[in-house]
């Protein structure tokens, strides 16, 4: 798929580098063509990437118990979700643990680290950051 999408792209690319013509303020100016194509190989290759998440599941005494080992012996980077840093908020158990799990997984996934966390995690290949959205903007919705 992502050799597709690179074959698809090139000739999109040399053809951007025309110029428009003259009085036709319709076309995208240059530097738009290129974000526009940077956003679309972007978004061929994220098919292959995975995220670190809660498991739903899980009770609350086991997610504290994971995501204390995550921040502490496991060695995933935590300090974001402290107080007055920019992933505190929401603060809430699960949000904070599936931050945790996905720092440690990052960290770790390519040097056979796992996201299982004895049950309490697992991999998603759906951007947890759309999930958040997704879901803000139904509750907006309910309201």
């Amino acid at each position: 798929m992502a050799t597709f999408m690179l074959k698809l792209m090139l000739p999109l690319l040399f053809l951007s580098m025309i110029p428009p013509k003259t009085g036709n303020r319709n076309v995208l100016a240059l530097p738009q063509k290129f974000f526009i194509l940077k956003c679309t190989l972007h978004a061929a290759y994220a098919e292959f990437e995975q995220w670190g998440v809660v498991d739903e599941q899980t009770t609350k005494s086991e997610l504290q118990a994971a995501l204390d080992w995550a921040c502490g012996r496991g060695g995933a980077d935590c300090s974001k979700i402290q107080v007055n840093q920019p992933c505190y908020l929401p603060n809430t158990l699960k949000d904070h643990a599936s931050y945790a799990f996905n720092s440690y997984y990052q960290k770790f996934k390519h040097s056979g680290g796992s996201c299982y966390f004895r049950g309490a995690a697992m991999t998603t290949k759906v951007d947890p950051r759309h999930m958040h959205v997704h879901m803000a903007m139904s509750v907006k919705k309910d309201i």
